[in-house]
């Protein structure tokens, strides 16, 4: 008896699930080792390791802000063996910055799960005369134009996070882009910039040391590592958030068997208190859901950071 196409196609899908995965899957990071997104694929990379009994290799793939490696992904083979490590970047803020991507952030890629949430610390360089959002507010207005933010680059979360601010604050501040963290952070501790939005996991061993003074976070509620930092929100911002965010995504078309699969395994990973709490450690919120509110997150950040984008005239330099 002959098979109709369709059906055999059907079977085929299945067979190839059951049998998923038959070989090591590589995880692509569109940025450097050694840093936030490099350090959440291999934590949750190690537990999907375990649990699906093959290895997950990282394969760092940096360059253009995250465009070189989500371009690799989303042209790889639709299989289940790669996989994206994702974030605001590469899925809300490139897609406004770029007039043409060589990937597109919703058609080719099938969302898995969102994992983590990771709000910034605004800090200012000691020299700064302010102790609380409402002191550093009180001093630019009456200096304008006199403190100067770093950021990662132009686009940057940490320039979306400042400019976010600036709007709703309406404070005059002069932004000053660096090309990458590293850079920004040796002239904020020199004090050739007075303040900054940055990740809690480079910024936190200098809060400690006293080198820089930690004014607020950005997310929706309170860090579990710093509890005594209030959020912009309730310091007198109501509505503001900014947080960069990651997830693991697969090329389009990927069997729905399959992300259905990695799904289940990400979230057990999440549910384990040494990968929640290596998450909190890194400033992270984990996250989880299904792969439909992922896809609905990233529909919803692309759009919101779109209008600040516009609004702010923010370009690429």
């Amino acid at each position: 008896m002959r098979v109709p196409a369709l059906a055999a196609v059907v079977i085929a899908g299945s067979a190839l699930a059951q049998v998923y995965p038959s070989k090591p899957i590589r995880l692509i990071v569109p940025f450097a080792a050694g840093g936030g997104n490099d350090n959440v694929a291999r934590l949750v990379g190690k537990r999907l390791a375990d649990s699906l009994g093959q290895p997950v290799l990282v394969d760092n793939r940096p360059g253009a802000g995250g465009v070189v490696g989500a371009e690799l992904a989303a042209k790889s083979a639709a299989d289940g063996y790669t996989l994206f490590l994702g974030g605001v970047g590469s899925h809300a803020i490139n897609p406004n910055l770029h007039d043409k991507l060589p990937y597109d952030p919703v058609k080719d890629f099938e969302p898995v799960q969102l994992l983590a949430q990771a709000p910034l610390i605004l800090v200012v360089h000691p020299s700064v005369p302010a102790r609380s959002l409402a002191e550093l507010l009180t001093y630019s207005r009456a200096n304008p134009g006199r403190l100067n933010y770093a950021s990662n680059g132009n686009g940057s979360s940490s320039q979306l996070a400042a400019v976010m601010f600036d709007s709703m604050a309406g404070v005059d501040m002069v932004h000053v882009p660096y090309k990458g963290l590293a850079p920004a952070l040796t002239d904020l501790l020199a004090g050739q910039v007075q303040l900054m939005f940055s990740s809690v996991v480079a910024i936190l061993p200098h809060i400690k040391a006293g080198k820089l003074r930690a004014l607020a976070v950005t997310g929706a509620r309170r860090l579990a590592s710093m509890p005594e930092l209030p959020t912009i929100a309730e310091s007198g911002f109501p509505g503001y958030e900014a947080s960069s965010w990651y997830g693991i995504l697969a090329p389009a078309g990927t069997p729905r068997d399959i992300v259905m699969r990695l799904n289940a395994e990400l979230g057990r990973a999440l549910e384990q208190a040494e990968v929640r709490n290596s998450l909190l450690a890194e400033g992270a919120e984990p996250a989880g859901g299904s792969p439909e509110r992922f896809a609905a997150h990233i529909r919803a950040e692309k759009e919101r950071l779109g209008k600040l984008i516009r609004d702010a005239n923010i370009r690429l330099e």
